[in-house]
């Protein structure tokens, strides 16, 4: 027999269907008779039949036709909404798709799988996963330590032994022995009490990496977990079922609990739950919808699910891999605009950086030299102003090398940290199955990833810095000897103006969030947890810096492009050609003002997608072999030096 789930007002039913031929009419209907039958005013309505409504999918929000048979127009398990006329939505309401859901318009299951050992999990793999690139299986030696690791915790319980999360109480209530006839209850009540974060859901996206995260660190054998339960999630996982987790409410120690707390909820089948099938609706139909079933928490495997840094790690492995993107085409951008504003590449010269031979300084020294190399790469445009009077350029161009490069190198250090906590436990207590002995310890204390993201978000900002007085000279006539905002018919038209204003707003607006958060601690949990990390807000405030810091430079990209058409005839070098070429693919030349926004929006992509870092790459590559024959290639997607 067939069976929906319907929504109507906030209200989750399942109504089975005895035929296929029934309307979609009588769907909407029969979900609107069981609605106000749990309602004591019967919802406010005298009859079913006074009831007008329409019916739309919730995956898509395409609407259905009240006509069609649910056979014809409905998959068995399929989720809709009721959605009854004259009603005014609340604000408070959570929508059918999360932010950013468009993107799972063309998600497919895939086929692919990453196996999992605790040890061996790196940023680019976990962002793949968050992008529901692969599934997951575990090794068959994570699967050994795992059960290993349980048959210690079955022990303790059967001796009765006193142990901190396993037969007491919580925090303050660590002194609190449990009886063994209420241990399962004990792990319910944590997850249930501990859900208690605000704000917005994370997206699906994130709500992966954090699953597949603490998959990873389950799989290291020191949590307690069962095989069971941890292939359960993993099941999970793989039939993308991603729990509602809100963004805030982590202080960072104990780990991540409320955002963990809230990913274990949507296990057990409590909250709200989203899956490319169903969208949100409550877990336990989301599950039932996979044909999967709730975990049932055995002693230790809440507690098991919930105590990590997993929240900040997963958020801080998105920022360290887009801030290895961003800083390399922030090069790139760079190298245009020196191009489009005739600089001088005398300070790229290899002599200079060698005497201050940080790594990185010296790659982008070495990138500048493979795009703008004039006996490589002829430019007319360099050609051009040859034997011209300036001596040298301004900072902003001069001083790439050293201002990029320390970009570079913060983001070597902190993906090395971030790596590193990708692949540890950190649980309290630890199981050591070898010693048969459970360890009180403080590995879920956040300091690290917080302080490396704070870090990165300082770091990362100067791209942005730099980038947005580079925009200020190619806008300002003064500067650039073109036109004033880059745009002809100044005064009718107003070009680059407002956004160079909204590079210099972005800019300001990161020179608050780069404060550190991690400089702060509150003492929580009635002084039992007297030194926190507050990690996930230096995570979450890393990630706007960057996105920030990739929207100012996307700006650069389109003056420097712009820049280029006042120079034509002449051309650049042909690396620097084929970044212009892939701009105006997207966005066209500005003849006369237009809406800006989507040409913005459409540069921004570019270098989310990592595009022009594409385009560029095979001619930095191939410079690189025929004037440091002995090097190794860097690989197009490696963030680091």
């Amino acid at each position: 027999m067939p069976r929906y789930t319907v929504h109507v007002r906030g209200e989750w039913l399942a109504v089975p269907c005895l035929s296929s031929t029934n309307t979609i009419e009588w769907l909407g209907k029969e979900a609107v008779r069981r609605y106000m039958k749990n309602k004591p005013d019967n919802g406010g309505f005298a009859s079913v039949e006074e009831v007008k409504f329409y019916i739309r999918r919730c995956k898509g929000l395409g609407l259905l036709d009240l006509d069609d048979t649910v056979g014809d127009a409905l998959e068995d398990n399929e989720f809709v909404e009721v959605v009854i006329e004259g009603d005014i939505m609340s604000p408070d309401f959570i929508p059918s798709q999360p932010e950013g859901v468009h993107l799972y318009s063309k998600y497919r299951e895939p086929e692919q799988y990453i196996s999992l050992d605790g040890n061996s999990l790196t940023t680019e793999d976990l962002v793949n996963l968050g992008k529901g690139l692969y599934k997951i299986k575990l090794t068959p030696e994570a699967e050994t330590k795992v059960k290993k690791s349980r048959e210690v915790i079955e022990r303790i319980v059967k001796e009765q032994t006193v142990v901190y999360g396993i037969t007491t109480g919580f925090g303050k209530f660590a002194r609190t022995v449990i009886p063994n006839s209420n241990l399962r209850e004990l792990q319910v009540n944590l997850v249930r009490s501990h859900s208690a974060g605000v704000g917005k859901p994370l997206t699906p996206e994130r709500t992966r990496m954090l699953l597949a995260l603490r998959i990873n660190v389950l799989a290291k054998g020191y949590s307690g977990i069962s095989l069971e339960t941890l292939e359960q999630v993993i099941e999970v996982f793989n039939a993308s079922c991603l729990p509602y987790i809100p963004e805030k409410g982590t202080v960072g120690a104990s780990g991540d609990l409320a955002p963990l707390s809230h990913l274990a909820l949507g296990l057990i089948g409590e909250g709200k739950m989203w899956s490319p099938k169903s969208g949100w609706a409550d877990a336990k139909y989301v599950l039932e919808a996979h044909g999967l079933k709730p975990i049932t928490l055995k002693p230790k495997e809440g507690l098991a699910l919930i105590n990590g840094t997993q929240m900040i790690t997963s958020l801080g492995c998105e920022a360290v891999e887009r801030a290895g993107a961003i800083a390399r085409q922030a090069d790139i951008i760079a190298a245009l605009t020196l191009e489009v504003l005739k600089g001088t590449t005398r300070a790229f010269d290899t002599d200079i950086h060698a005497v201050r031979p940080h790594r990185g300084q010296a790659e982008v020294a070495f990138r500048f030299r493979s795009l703008l190399d004039s006996d490589h790469h002829p430019s007319e445009i360099a050609e051009s102003h040859r034997f011209c009077d300036r001596v040298q350029d301004a900072y902003t161009m001069r001083c790439c090398p050293q201002v990029h490069g320390i970009v570079n190198d913060t983001i070597a250090f902190v993906k090395d940290i971030i790596t590193t906590e990708l692949n540890s436990a950190t649980d309290n207590p630890m199981v050591f199955a070898e010693r048969e002995e459970t360890i009180s310890g403080g590995n879920f204390h956040g300091e690290y990833p917080a302080k490396a993201l704070d870090y990165l978000a300082i770091g990362v900002h100067e791209l942005a810095a730099i980038s947005e007085r580079r925009i200020e000279r190619l806008c300002n006539p003064s500067l650039s000897e073109l036109p004033a905002f880059l745009v002809t018919e100044g005064g009718l038209n107003s070009g680059f103006m407002i956004a160079h204003c909204t590079a210099a707003a972005l800019v300001s607006e990161n020179k608050a969030l780069c404060h550190p958060s991690s400089v702060d601690s509150l003492s929580t949990s009635a002084a039992t947890e007297d030194h926190v990390s507050m990690g996930g807000w230096a995570a979450r405030k890393a990630l706007r810096v960057i996105e920030h810091v990739e929207q100012v430079l996307a700006i650069e990209l389109l003056a420097a492009c712009q820049g280029i058409e006042f120079l034509r005839p002449l051309r650049t070098t042909t690396p620097l050609e084929k970044v212009y070429d892939l701009v105006r693919s997207v966005v066209r030349p500005w003849i006369k003002d237009r809406f800006m926004a989507p040409d913005i929006e459409a540069a921004h992509r570019l270098l989310v997608e990592q595009k022009v870092w594409e385009v560029a790459y095979p001619y930095i590559e191939k410079y690189r072999r025929e004037h440091i024959p002995e090097s190794r290639p860097i690989s197009p997607t490696a963030f680091s030096l």
